[in-house]
């Protein structure tokens, strides 16, 4: 009886040292795992920030209405009204004046006279006699958003007019566009003689 249990105790003792096998091994993998995902933790790169943008939105607690690097302009010195508004809306615009003007004094001092005189080039039609920027805007039915848009369009001007355009150089024409110019204008010409009056006696 005795040299017939001996067995089975043996194939416990084998069992539970395959399962403590096992555990070790499942053990070691895990660590090893563990290890390979601090490596990973450490190498891999920080993510970015998102970018932020330089213009933010024109609100109605922004105390000055920023150009970068060329000035920045005190909503007080800007003058805001409203009216009735022919844009969108229905029965609405016969009521609420959503409609945004803007007026401000281009001429005051806070900007250049360069970028003052390039301002009044590009946007003739709406500088004044007297030197005032006259803006509108009824794209929305919304008098807030009619007001940002009109900001958003002077800065807009302001800052496309700081931008000084850069001197042409005169070059001479290559020899081959020359030679293209000439060769164009001979076919210009050889298709308008051709429509010409014909005899056809």
């Amino acid at each position: 009886m005795s040299a017939q249990k001996r067995p089975d105790s043996e194939e416990k003792r084998a069992g539970s040292a395959q399962k403590r096998t096992g555990t070790h091994g499942t053990d070691a993998a895990a660590q090893k795992t563990r290890a390979n995902s601090d490596t990973q933790e450490e190498t891999a790169p920080a993510t970015p920030d998102r970018p932020v943008k330089n213009l933010a939105p024109v609100g109605e607690s922004t105390p000055a209405l920023e150009i970068p690097g060329v000035a920045a302009i005190p909503l007080s010195e800007i003058e805001i009204t409203y009216a009735r508004s022919s844009g969108p809306g229905g029965q609405n615009v016969n009521k609420v004046s959503s409609k945004a003007r803007l007026r401000w004094n281009l001429v005051g001092g806070r900007l250049s006279a360069e970028i003052v005189e390039r301002f009044k080039r590009l946007y003739p039609s709406w500088v004044t006699e007297s030197g005032e920027v006259v803006i509108s805007s009824q794209i929305s039915r919304d008098a807030p958003k009619n007001r940002a848009a009109c900001l958003e369009k002077l800065r807009a001007a302001i800052f496309k007019a700081s931008v000084k355009p850069k001197k042409r150089i005169p070059t001479k024409p290559t020899r081959g566009s020359v030679l293209r110019r000439l060769d164009s204008k001979a076919k210009n010409s050889a298709k308008k003689r051709e429509r010409g009056r014909r005899d056809f006696e």
